[in-house]
């Protein structure tokens, strides 16, 4: 078994225009800046045959490069039970359709459909149980975030290794973003 994920990585003045931003929040675990990545599948634990089958369904995907914009913050959770802060993405069609292609990838490649909409976004912490407030003074603090447009001519298959010090990851596949999409 093998945790596979398509994601878009960040390049390093993106990580950089991030960094000021991963402070100010007791307990929070702050991801490494080769984690950084706009995820758009998280496919999970799949066998080898799946993840052969779902890696042959994302190199069909084409489209142009994308540019992304990142501005403020947000979290996952409520109260207590908040698990993660985050930059918000700003949504384009061009980001809709590619994650959007991901998903009907995945599908063809035989994983369930994702229940959850979409909402891009990179992770910068995963808390454990934090206290709420702390939460809200740091989105305060993080409304100032922006960076400035990011160009990606490429996403990549990521595997996840669970560690001792978190998650880490590693490109297992890289389609490049310059071409049309063969026929379905």
């Amino acid at each position: 078994m093998i945790r596979l994920f398509a994601a878009l990585a960040l390049p390093d003045d993106a990580a950089d225009a991030l960094e000021p931003f991963q402070q100010g929040l007791e307990g929070a675990a702050w991801r490494p800046r080769e984690a950084l990545h706009v995820t758009l599948k998280f496919a999970g634990d799949l066998r080898e045959d799946l993840a052969d089958d779902l890696d042959a369904e994302l190199s069909r995907i084409g489209g142009a490069p994308l540019v992304l914009d990142l501005a403020g913050a947000g979290a996952f959770g409520e109260g207590r039970d908040l698990y993660a802060v985050w930059a918000r993405v700003t949504p384009t069609p061009a980001l809709s359709r590619l994650a959007r292609a991901c998903e009907v990838a995945a599908r063809r490649a035989g994983l369930a459909p994702e229940a959850r909409a979409y909402t891009p976004h990179v992770t910068l912490a995963y808390l454990d149980r934090p206290a709420p407030q702390a939460v809200a003074r740091w989105l305060t603090f993080a409304e100032s975030l922006r960076v400035p447009a990011v160009r990606l001519d490429r996403f990549g298959l990521y595997s996840s290794w669970r560690g001792p010090d978190g998650s880490r990851y590693r490109l297992e596949r890289s389609y490049p973003l310059d071409r049309r999409a063969e026929p379905a």
